[in-house]
C-alpha cells in the first residue's frame, strides 16, 4: 500500500498551527539519507533497542503495508542495528522506510534497496543478538516524542512526525 509522498517543506508551510501546537514535529537535521527511496511516508511502528537488533528483525519480518519503522537505538555509535539484509527484508515485506536513531552498515547493499533509510551514521560492527528492547512503545528521539500509529514524512529536506495523516 504505497502512500503519496508529500514534500516536507509544503507540509510545514500548510500546517503552521500544527507545528506550533506540537501535533506536527520536526526531527533535528542530523540524519543521513540511505537507500534508493529518498522520500517516503506512512504510519509509524516503534522499537526501542540498544546495540541489539533482534526486535528490529522481528518487526521487519511482519507485513509492512506501507508503514515506517522508527528505531530508537539510543543514538549509539558503537555498532550498526540495521544492515543490508534487514533493509532488503523490510523492502520485501512492504515497509517504505526505516528511521534509525543510531547506526547502519552495508551502505552499498542498502543503496541498491528501494526503501528509505535514515540513520545517524554507518559503522562496520554488527550488533548483539540478545533480544533486548521493547516494541510498540512511545520513544524519544533527540527530544522528540514519537508514538506507534503516528505518521512520518521524510524527504531530502527533513523528517516530520504528525499525530495524524496529513494532506495539503
Amino acid at each position: 500500500m504505497a502512500m503519496t509522498t508529500l514534500a516536507t517543506s509544503d507540509v510545514c508551510d500548510a500546517n503552521a498551527k500544527l507545528l506550533s501546537n506540537g501535533d506536527l514535529r520536526m526531527l533535528p537535521p542530523i540524519f543521513n539519507i540511505y537507500g534508493q527511496r529518498r522520500a517516503f511516508c506512512g504510519p509509524i511502528v516503534t522499537v526501542k533497542v540498544f546495540e541489539d537488533n533482534v526486535l528490529v528483525k522481528e518487526v521487519l519480518k511482519t507485513r509492512g503495508e506501507g508503514r515506517v519503522l522508527v528505531v530508537d537505538g539510543g543514538g549509539s555509535m558503537g555498532c550498526a542495528i540495521l544492515g543490508g539484509k534487514l533493509a532488503q527484508l523490510g523492502h520485501d515485506m512492504g515497509w517504505v522506510g526505516v528511521v534509525v536513531n543510531g547506526c547502519i552498515r552495508d551502505v552499498d547493499e542498502i543503496s541498491r534497496c528501494d526503501i528509505g533509510i535514515r540513520a545517524l551514521a554507518s559503522v562496520p560492527r554488527r550488533p548483539s543478538k540478545n533480544r533486548y528492547g521493547e516494541k510498540h512503545i512511545p520513544v524519544y528521539i533527540i527530544g522528540t516524542l514519537i508514538r506507534d500509529g503516528e505518521w512520518l514524512y521524510a524527504d531530502s529536506d527533513g523528517i516530520l512526525i504528525s499525530k495524524t495523516q496529513l494532506s495539503i
